[in-house]
């Protein structure tokens, strides 16, 4: 399943002199943990196109295309669907704790709750909000007490490789296992756990691109371990980070768009 989109959608980091050195031995899953936050932190409007290509096994491949815009000053959004064509002009609006699903053929809005899916994709509304990993996950640690945290490689790649776990009760995963670029920081593999331990979904951050001095997360593969032959890749393009007008957030411009 694919799961927090806000970060596939934004992995955003400036590209200052933090961002450009290294992340220095020996280091610490907290340090790497806030430097994540940091890839997913937005501080400016945001808009994009998202392609989604799912794969599911006795259905097969299923291509979602959507318009996503992003409000930076309340964290608003708003998503336009433009494909398949039968999705084509439906939308969604969350303003507030307010959030709506609208839908062409009927021209009608319906409030939802945050767990509807998104044009049939594996995504729904609490994709798309920011949380902090560090108020979600604390450091796993072995039987000594040291936090499980090693340096390896992936591919050809200089990774950290570290252990998560959940610190609260409403999140996907009550484990996770990151592999993080040690000059970047910039996550390049993720696997997600049930609470049995079971893998649940390997996720790989296949390309970065820098957009506006900032690195992006343009294209990302994510497979479902539990249901196996189950996957979905995901396309970013089109992306603007410049200030979006306040109307763009109201149901009069939603109904407009998808005219």
């Amino acid at each position: 399943m694919v799961r927090k989109l806000v970060i596939i959608l934004l992995f955003f980091i400036v590209l200052g002199k933090e961002a450009l050195l290294a992340v220095a031995e020996p280091t610490t899953i907290p340090e790497l943990m806030k430097k994540i936050e940091q890839l997913q932190e937005m501080t400016t409007d945001v808009m994009a196109r998202v392609d989604l290509t799912q794969t599911k096994t006795g259905q097969g491949t299923k291509k979602i295309e959507m318009l996503y815009y992003r409000r930076d000053s309340d964290d608003s959004f708003m998503i336009v669907m433009i494909a398949p064509e039968i999705d084509k002009g439906n939308g969604y609006l969350r303003v507030g704790d307010n959030f709506w699903m609208y839908r062409r053929n009927t021209r009608t809005f319906q409030h939802i709750n945050r767990d509807e899916n998104i044009g049939g994709s594996d995504a729904n509304a609490d994709d798309f909000e920011k949380r902090k990993l560090t108020e979600l996950y604390a450091p796993s640690k072995d039987a000594s007490g040291n936090e499980i945290i090693s340096t390896e490689k992936l591919g050809a790649v200089s990774v950290f490789r570290f252990e998560i776990v959940a610190k609260v009760n409403d999140v996907d995963y009550p484990k996770k296992i990151y592999w993080v670029m040690q000059d970047k920081g910039l996550p390049l593999k993720e696997q997600s756990f049930s609470a049995s331990g079971t893998l649940m979904q390997t996720a790989y951050y296949i390309n970065y691109t820098i957009v506006e001095k900032r690195y992006v997360a343009v294209k990302q593969l994510f497979i479902d371990e539990f249901e196996k032959g189950n996957k979905t890749l995901v396309e970013i393009s089109g992306i603007s980070t410049k200030k979006l007008d306040d109307s763009l957030f109201t149901k009069a411009y939603l109904e407009n768009i998808s005219k």
